[in-house]
């Protein structure tokens, strides 16, 4: 495994230990899942460099494109939350409230 591929998968771990381990405000939820999502977008864009695949190129900027809509949405939420209950804190959230 050379370096490169072993940052590669010890940041996508860190965002998904980040996102298990502190879920006491939404917006450090968010912030672990856009970690994760650029160290997804960086694995695929040195994937299909190394391959050589022209079909391939395209897919990274699909992963960004989504990203980003993601993003947007979380921070729309994120926005709403604290609108409604004045604070991103994970425990006030509850589904079963309108």
């Amino acid at each position: 495994m050379t370096v490169m591929n072993f940052s590669m998968y010890s940041a996508f771990l860190l965002g998904l230990l980040g996102l298990a381990f502190h879920r006491t405000h939404l917006l450090a939820a968010l912030i672990c899942l856009e970690g994760m999502m650029l160290s997804l977008f960086i694995m695929l864009t040195i994937w299909s460099v190394l391959t050589k695949s022209s079909i391939l190129l395209i897919s990274p900027m699909i992963l960004l494109t989504l990203s980003a809509c993601e993003a947007g949405m979380g921070l729309s939420i994120l926005v709403a939350t604290t609108r409604t209950h004045g604070s991103d804190l994970m425990q006030n959230m509850n589904l079963l409230q309108c």
